[in-house]
């Protein structure tokens, strides 16, 4: 197992949430489709008992790693650091000096993810840039698409 996955308790919780329903409703729905699909005969052509192998598959390596996130994941408590310091679930609102637009987001651990909320990973690029920076800095960080400049107007915490 590798080091701690540091999140919010949102996080945990939502973790906890979806591995719930995969134990308790899709691994029962799965296993009754594949003994529905046994009692066709022959499994070596059985093509729906392969596609709902293949889903039962899909659906365990997915347990494995939700089981995974929830055995190494420490909740982050921000309480010692400087507020005005960028880190892990900060909400950080930003200048784009290049467009001239603000934008906000929230870092979060890569398993928290919500792009549609403005949740992003503190290990992509512009996470990583963000990390330990202050109100006021301009920050400078190379991206897939060319390289973006933002000037740091807020940083707060939930």
């Amino acid at each position: 197992m590798g080091k701690f996955i540091y999140m919010s308790r949102e996080g945990i919780d939502k973790v906890k949430r979806e591995l719930k329903q995969l134990l308790k409703v899709e691994q029962p729905r799965i296993s009754k489709k594949l003994a529905s699909a046994r009692e066709h005969g022959d499994l070596s052509e059985n093509a729906e008992y392969d596609a709902a192998r293949e889903e039962m598959e899909h659906m365990q390596r997915r347990i494995g790693r939700l089981q995974e996130t929830l055995a190494r994941a420490q909740i982050f408590d921000p309480k010692n650091i400087d507020p005005d310091e960028v880190t892990l679930l900060a909400t950080v609102e930003l200048q784009d000096l290049k467009k001239k637009k603000n934008i906000t987001y929230k870092l979060v651990s890569a398993e928290e993810v919500d792009v549609e909320r403005n949740m992003i990973s503190i290990e992509s690029p512009v996470g990583r840039a963000l990390v330990g920076k202050r109100v006021d800095e301009i920050v400078t960080i190379k991206v897939p698409v060319g390289t973006l400049e933002y000037k740091i107007l807020s940083v707060s915490r939930d």
